[in-house]
């Protein structure tokens, strides 16, 4: 029994410590992919919003800025970019949202 419930704790830290891993571009495409931000975002370029590295620099040295983001992503937003609004994402898990925005902070141009 005790084998049991050290192979299960293993196992959940082992899943842990992979969803709080930083994405690398692979897994954050997917992410934008599954979660329709590709259809309005691009990492390196603007299509209807900003590109994530336009985005990253903007923030930069924001210690707030994750949090902002991620409110902003989650309810929605206009006027920083410009006129164009960005709906809000209220379907996509918080956890898609705080792990993309870790990572568009990330970038640099």
């Amino acid at each position: 029994m005790k084998l049991a419930v050290a192979s299960l704790t293993a196992a959940a830290l082992a899943f842990a410590g992979t969803a709080n891993a930083a994405l690398d571009n692979a897994a954050a495409e997917a992410l934008m992919k599954k979660d329709g931000c590709a259809a309005c975002h691009a990492i390196d370029k603007k299509i209807v919003g900003p590109s994530y590295v336009d985005v990253a620099a903007k923030y930069k040295g924001d210690a707030g800025a994750a949090t902002k983001l991620e409110a902003k992503v989650k309810a929605g937003g206009s006027g920083v970019w410009g006129p164009v609004p960005m709906p809000p994402n209220a379907a996509t898990p918080d956890a898609d949202i705080k792990a993309l925005v870790g990572w568009i902070l990330t970038l640099k141009k």
